[in-house]
């Protein structure tokens, strides 16, 4: 009997610590309580980052996923084209890409997209919300992509170049929708 009482009273222990340490309701229950939907998962679980060269070419965390691989290879391949509106809408080889352009490129290169999508049906597609690996910010007037911790962008060079490239720091997303691939 005294046995069961200690049992008892260790579980309640152990109850309130927990209850203390992650607050009912907070991401970090969330997280613990199982059965959650796939964008629930990807905000609970952390994703390495990817290291960007002093040429601008990002290489992928070796953890990412293949698909999440292709999409880092793919916008690699057009990282120092210019920018030219409506560059990459025609065609997935261009001579430059506008915003939603070279996320299209980038997107297709895992196999995301069949065809270039402008910024404003940017904001309809894939999954709401952010994603694990990949998620596409989109507005009416532009899109810009953060895949491995990285924002894709054809703005927001210090040096006021312009076209797709892949910078550290992030944006103010007010006014974006974001969007993922399931799972991603």
């Amino acid at each position: 009997m005294r046995h069961n009482f200690r049992l008892a009273g260790l579980a309640l222990v152990i109850a309130l610590f927990a209850t203390a340490l992650i607050a009912p309701g907070s991401a970090s229950a969330r997280c613990t309580t199982g059965g959650m939907s796939p964008a629930e998962v990807d905000v609970c679980t952390p994703t390495a980052k990817a290291k960007l060269l002093d040429n601008g070419m990002l290489i992928p965390p070796a953890s990412a996923p293949a698909r999440v691989k292709r999409v880092i290879a793919a916008a690699n391949k057009i990282r120092s084209k210019p920018y030219i509106y409506g560059g990459g809408h025609a065609r997935w080889w261009d001579a430059g890409y506008d915003c939603s352009g070279s996320v299209s490129f980038a997107l297709h290169g895992g196999k995301f997209l069949e065809s270039p999508l402008p910024s404003g049906p940017m904001m309809n597609w894939a999954e709401e919300g952010e994603g694990r690996w990949i998620t596409v910010w989109a507005n009416g007037g532009h899109a810009y992509a953060v895949i491995a911790g990285f924002r894709w962008d054809t703005s927001g060079d210090s040096g006021g170049e312009t076209g797709p490239r892949w910078h550290e720091d992030l944006r103010d997303n007010v006014g974006f929708t974001a969007r993922h691939p399931a799972g991603y």
